[in-house]
């Protein structure tokens, strides 16, 4: 809600004066945003997400998007504190306070969309992971995954063997510990880094999303691409909403908004990913890049570091009373369901 908003229902509550629904203004949900002015959140998420709560609400309820209000690991306390009422938090950016968020990020070594993936995992927030309360503070409106996290290389490479001891960058969670279990050097850096390490050499390759071979312009410096089924990694992310504001939505409207997020808003950042993801082999094919499937061998290996990756993951959250191989389970159940419905994208608005 907005200042002036608040202000006047303050104002009218101590004079004793009551303020029915055809005084009330319109309601404006304001979004914090970290994402670039073209990146996907931006052009395909906030906008559709607004036409969707307009419509569910009548026009009672809107959406207005401010740009650089943080940094990125910085959302979750501006949501929390109320200076935005909602945004987008990538749970590596906060290392030690979100542990069972990396439930979807291990490989799975089967190809699957970020659509399906993130309607299985707000599926599977819902049914096993909500009851941590690791997002106290604030209400979790959606839950998603980025697409597959491929590998990209200066030189061609074709096996893991031939990655030991390069320098690539690596972003926290499943994928540094992937990194760390291949003997590779992993070198932290944020994906807008990529561009300029990768181009003065400080960086032999980089562990990144496919859509970064464009909007990176990763592709421009890292020409070769090692790819695995369903990506090394998955990175995990939650669309977040300030429980005071949301508090002070009516009933009708929050229930009117609900139906609109939750699910169908963790499959719409998904699509967006998957699009993002298109757009960037498109973008590298055109530039000549090369594209490599791991071998076999090098499957059954990184199989054999998954399982003890997610046998150390599910001692350290032991404490947290989630029964975390029922949890994976039903994640990757709700893969297979989700994929069968029918995708998100004819409810799409871009901008």
């Amino acid at each position: 809600m907005k200042m002036t908003n608040r202000l006047m229902i303050g104002a009218a509550a101590a004079l004793g004066v009551g303020l029915g629904a055809p005084a009330l203004a319109q309601e404006t949900i304001t979004v914090s945003t970290w994402g670039g002015p073209n990146h996907g959140i931006n052009t395909i998420v906030w906008p559709t997400w607004k036409a969707w709560i307009e419509e569910a609400t009548e026009g009672r309820v809107t959406v207005e998007v401010v740009h650089d209000m943080g940094p990125p690991a910085a959302q979750m306390e501006i949501v929390a504190d109320g200076v935005a009422d909602a945004s987008w938090i990538f749970h590596g950016h906060m290392a030690g306070r979100f542990e069972l968020t990396q439930l979807p990020e291990f490989p799975t070594f089967e190809a699957f969309t970020s659509e399906a993936a993130s309607a299985a995992y707000w599926r599977t927030y819902q049914e096993y992971l909500a009851q941590a309360e690791e997002h106290r503070g604030v209400d979790v409106m959606a839950m998603g995954v980025h697409g597959p996290g491929q590998i990209f290389t200066r030189d061609k490479i074709e096996t893991l063997d031939q990655l030991a001891g390069k320098r690539v960058r690596v972003g926290g969670g499943v994928m540094s510990d992937l990194a760390t279990a291949m003997d590779v050097t992993g070198v932290a850096l944020p994906p807008t880094g990529v561009y300029e390490a990768a181009s003065q050499g400080v960086i032999d390759g980089a562990m990144l999303t496919l859509e970064g071979l464009r909007s990176f312009r990763v592709a421009e410096v890292l020409p070769h691409t090692l790819t695995v089924d369903g990506g090394f990694y998955r990175g995990s992310f939650a669309i977040v909403m300030n429980p005071m504001f949301w508090d002070q939505v009516s009933p009708e409207d929050r229930e009117a908004i609900e139906a609109v997020s939750g699910e169908n808003l963790s499959r719409l950042f998904g699509y967006m990913m998957d699009a993002m993801d298109e757009r960037g082999v498109a973008f590298a094919e055109e530039q000549g890049n090369t594209f490599t499937e791991a071998s076999e061998e090098d499957i059954e290996r990184l199989r054999e570091v998954t399982d003890e990756l997610i046998a150390e993951w599910s001692a350290a959250v032991e404490g947290r009373g989630i029964d975390t191989e029922a949890a994976l389970a039903h994640f990757r159940e709700q893969l297979d369901s989700a994929a069968e419905q029918e995708s998100i994208a004819g409810r799409v608005v871009q901008q």
